[in-house]
């Protein structure tokens, strides 16, 4: 039986749009993801880095319900011209189905002694030996065009494949928004398109480069990752895309880093 719009209440009119809106957010909920980068300078740092995350950190978040944390490590050999200055760094990506678990997740690490146990050593590092430099934090929200993490498919070994981070800061909040709003519209398709097995879409919520973006796309070796750039520069639609007014000017700066997975990534 049709209903007739114009003979129900108001408020239940109301009710049957917020109705709707929640079940379409429900379907579309957006994930969030934090980046930890941590930066040494000394071979000890980096094997108590490598042994911290591998025996302690990496186990607690999966019994945390935290699956597909991915670890990586600066590619310092590899440079292009928009390639960000690199140092010796360690990249952790978590990805969280709520910002509740984000916000828990200090606590919920703190009661697993397990990972109190296991990490002991870079938990009660004296201070005139740190297990890094300093470490970053940034918070991430998933694109409404891809809303959650997506583990790339690669079949060749490790050692070989390129993670490609990139960060877009805009000029203004606006801009920085309208920017989102492009890779929404279909620079996100396109990227699909042209199988550049891209692992998140994040707007910054928190970081010290601010307005920002930043996404991570994968390849087998670093010529694959030439060539789909290429077809990418190339590609009709991108070039359209580009082009419409609606966009212009909406990003200030680009910085690039190249990244490979340690043995023990999840991705």
């Amino acid at each position: 039986m049709l209903i007739n719009n114009q003979k129900l209440p108001f408020y239940l009119l109301f009710c049957l749009s917020f109705l709707a809106l929640s079940v379409r957010g429900l379907a579309q909920k957006q994930n969030f993801f934090q980046i930890k980068i941590y930066h040494y300078n000394k071979q000890d740092q980096e094997k108590s880095l490598d042994q911290y995350l591998e025996k302690a950190y990496i186990p607690a978040l999966h019994r945390a319900g935290i699956s597909h944390v991915g670890v990586f490590k600066s590619l310092k050999e590899e440079t292009t011209e928009n390639n960000a200055a690199s140092d010796s760094a360690v990249y952790v990506l978590i990805p969280f189905t709520s910002i509740d678990q984000f916000v828990n997740l200090e606590k919920t690490l703190s009661k697993d002694k397990q990972y109190l146990t296991a990490g002991k050593n870079y938990l009660n590092a004296p201070h005139d030996q740190p297990p890094y430099q300093r470490f970053e934090s940034i918070l991430l929200e998933a694109f409404t065009g891809m809303t959650a993490l997506h583990e790339p498919e690669l079949s060749s070994p490790s050692e070989k494949r390129i993670y490609e981070m990139r960060s877009y800061e805009g000029p203004t909040e606006a801009l920085h928004l309208n920017k989102v709003a492009q890779f929404n519209a279909g620079e996100i398709e396109i990227f699909d398109r042209l199988n550049f097995n891209a692992v998140f879409y994040g707007r910054v919520l928190a970081g010290s480069q601010m307005p920002n973006l930043m996404y991570l796309t994968t390849f087998e070796n670093m010529e694959e990752r030439n060539a789909h750039w290429q077809a990418f520069r190339d590609d009709a639609q991108w070039k359209k895309l580009r082009e419409e007014p609606q966009y212009a000017n909406n990003m200030l700066r680009m910085d690039i880093y190249f990244l490979q997975p340690t043995a023990y990534s999840d991705i």
